[in-house]
């Protein structure tokens, strides 16, 4: 007990160099807090948002095949334009017959001037099939969803997504009326209930149109740019995801399973959350080695310190070791001011961290985003972690020095 006293009146005495030399220990015990709480809160809101499309969906979607061994090919394509044709409707319908898909919707997406009376917008359009209704978790406000009729003729009827009805509207009733798409008038037959965001696309600000009719009366092509195909039974997830990889690659002539060669690629909502955790891992494993940065900074500091205690009290070491004080209680005393101070800076910084992550979630609430406060318990532990092993490692050689000295030369120094 004898050098934990010392060592605790030696930081009551020195008050000032002992707050300094525990604030970068704070930063970076709080940055490693705020960033894991931010990450885990942020991954769940994506994977929430992931989850409002369905566990239970398959998503296959057009692709730019591989022309050589650039796996980046796909994502460099899509960036200069590149327009893949392949993905049809009878696609979906081959599909539709694999034992484990229950329904399935295909879309295609476009953006159109749409207008009525004085008011014009740039609107984000899907066109579905009638079954989207049935898949997605979107669900009809007032009036009612196109049918399949209505597909085949390529009538031009339009649902309007809850924002696109009170930009457009007011409050004056949208069913019934008609909105021009470019130049095409269409009868607004329903008005989607409010659903919010997700994934970067806002659901409210879209317009709906019969898959067909956007694709021959508006953009004038035959194919698609996704399925969604809707599981009977979501544990045969990688089987099925596997069973349309292979119908897909013989429907479109592609040989082997070599997946950079596939013009699609097909993915499980499953697969999507595991890829989505593991993005977010590595992203928080990344800034949580910056903020380690921030605490080997505060334990040179600690370090610095520790040899100037030393420097200072070298008298009042020497004294005690011509009274009998051993080695190791001279180690012990310094090590164990090094290790106060950081797991003092820990424990603060653990506070503040908390403190800045649950004002983040709160501010995030306020924005409209559905951001929930998260604190992982693995959090606190490398937090302590830290802090312990940056007061043993930084603060041994200073301890160590201190130890070794000899009495006589000690009391020199005087």
């Amino acid at each position: 007990m004898i050098p934990f006293q010392i060592a605790a009146q030696s930081l009551r005495n020195n008050k000032t160099r002992t707050v300094l030399t525990i604030v970068g220990i704070i930063i970076g015990i709080a940055a490693v807090i705020i960033v894991m709480s931010a990450g885990e809160g942020l991954k769940a809101q994506i994977i929430g948002q992931l989850d409002s499309f369905g566990s239970d969906i398959v998503q296959i979607e057009t692709k730019v095949p591989a022309t050589g061994k650039n796996s980046t090919d796909n994502a460099i394509g899509q960036a200069s334009g590149v327009q893949i044709t392949t993905l049809k409707i009878e696609d979906a319908e081959a599909i539709k017959k694999l034992d484990n898909i229950k329904d399935y919707y295909a879309a295609i997406f476009d953006q159109e001037i749409v207008s009525y009376l004085d008011q014009q917008k740039s609107v984000n359009i899907i066109g579905a099939t009638p079954s989207f209704i049935e898949i997605d978790q979107s669900k009809v406000g007032t009036g009612r969803f196109y049918t399949e009729d209505e597909n085949n003729e390529q009538a031009k009827v339009a649902v309007l997504g809850y924002k696109v009805a009170d930009k457009l509207f007011g409050n004056q009733e949208a069913v019934g009326n008609y909105v021009k798409i470019g130049k095409i008038k269409f009868k607004v037959i329903g008005v989607l209930a409010e659903r919010g965001g997700g994934m970067g696309l806002d659901f409210d600000d879209i317009i709906y149109l019969p898959l067909f009719t956007l694709q021959k009366q508006v953009m004038g092509i035959d194919h698609l740019q996704w399925i969604s195909a809707k599981m009977a039974d979501p544990s045969l997830e990688d089987a099925t995801v596997a069973e349309i990889k292979d119908l897909m690659r013989e429907r479109h002539n592609i040989e082997g399973t070599d997946e950079t060669k596939d013009d699609f690629s097909v993915t499980g909502m499953a697969e999507a959350r595991d890829m989505i955790s593991t993005i977010f891992n590595g992203i928080t494993l990344l800034l949580i080695a910056i903020a380690g940065i921030s605490l080997l900074v505060g334990g040179v500091g600690i370090m610095n310190i520790m040899y100037v205690s030393v420097s200072e009290r070298t008298f009042e070491i020497g004294l005690r070791k011509a009274v009998g004080a051993r080695k190791f209680e001279i180690l012990m005393q310094f090590l164990l001011e090094a290790v106060m101070v950081t797991l003092l800076g820990g424990v603060l910084g653990i506070a503040l961290g908390i403190l800045i992550a649950y004002l983040i979630s709160v501010i995030a609430g306020a924005l409209g985003f559905s951001w929930a406060f998260i604190l992982p318990p693995t959090s606190i532990l490398i937090a302590f972690g830290f802090s312990a092993a940056v007061g043993l490692i930084f603060g041994y050689y200073p301890a160590r020095y201190a130890a070794n000295l000899n009495p006589i030369d000690a009391l020199r120094r005087e």
